[in-house]
């Protein structure tokens, strides 16, 4: 065989092989990322001679309430960090007193994780408690509840204000199941989701999890975990770093070449040896 058909039946066989480690490593890679939530629009259009269509998602708007410290505070006042809610009261009788206990597990958990590599820690995990109840749960009775579940008010605010403010945020932002329906009682009064809402760095809503149940709660720790990893697609990379990525397809490449160098080699050897 000469050199031509060997080198036409190496890029032949090779390039499968390379298509079939590029697929199988991707494979392996591959995590279920948390779904995106609520469509606002999908933008189509014409770029370049080519169709294309973008998903808005829909990004929850701002809000200004004051937290347990009595201090004033914004949704966008959190910057570059993933943020659990829930909505609760502290006259509550049901699932509250679980759900603020297993909020105080989780931030528990994250500040635990902070010494260990390529861990979440508490710094990057921001908790919202929102009362559906703040005509009763003033700054100081949210500061003396939050201060039964030893809530860091760093990374973990009990909020109150105006209700309509708060009602429309649950519903209408969140898509929360949050009703009043008016009535005597204080049991009867409030109906609340006993569900955990996950946000990302973007403020879109990424995941609802029943904040009374342990399982929901592992699968919510494990999806804080894979939104910190999350890439921004709105950065994009420089080319060196794309050239760098794909640093294990060069290897191989390298690896082909060096091989192929080697038989020529020896091919050549064996012919000066025979003449």
């Amino acid at each position: 065989m000469n050199q031509r058909a060997f080198l036409t039946v190496f890029v032949a066989i090779m390039i499968p092989v390379l298509c079939y480690l590029a697929v199988k490593y991707a494979s392996e890679r591959t995590v279920v990322m948390p779904r995106k939530y609520y469509v606002d629009d999908v933008i189509e259009g014409v770029q370049d001679g080519k169709r294309f269509s973008d998903t808005v998602w829909h990004r929850t708007e701002n809000f200004r309430l004051v937290n347990q410290l009595g201090d004033s505070v914004e949704l966008y006042d959190i910057q570059n960090k993933i943020i659990i809610a829930d909505f609760v009261f502290t006259r509550c009788l049901g699932p509250c007193p679980k759900m603020t206990a297993n909020m105080k597990k989780l931030q528990a958990s994250f500040a635990r994780q902070k010494e260990g590599p390529k861990k979440v820690d508490s710094s990057v995990v921001h908790f919202l408690s929102f009362t559906v109840d703040p005509a009763y749960d003033s700054v100081h009775v949210l500061k003396a509840y939050a201060d039964r579940f030893s809530a860091n008010p760093d990374n973990w605010w009990f909020l109150t204000g105006p209700k309509k403010d708060i009602y429309d945020f649950a519903i209408n932002e969140l898509k929360m199941g949050v009703e009043d329906r008016g009535g005597g009682s204080v049991d009867t009064s409030f109906i609340h989701s006993p569900k955990f809402v996950l946000l990302d760095k973007n403020f879109l809503v990424r995941g609802y999890y029943d904040g009374t149940d342990s399982s929901a709660l592992s699968k919510l720790a494990q999806d804080v975990g894979l939104l910190m990893l999350e890439k921004d697609n709105t950065k994009k990379g420089t080319f060196f770093q794309q050239i760098i990525s794909l640093s294990w397809l060069w290897l191989i490449i390298v690896f082909m070449i060096i091989a192929f160098v080697l038989y020529i080699r020896r091919r050549r050897k064996v012919t000066e040896a025979k003449a």
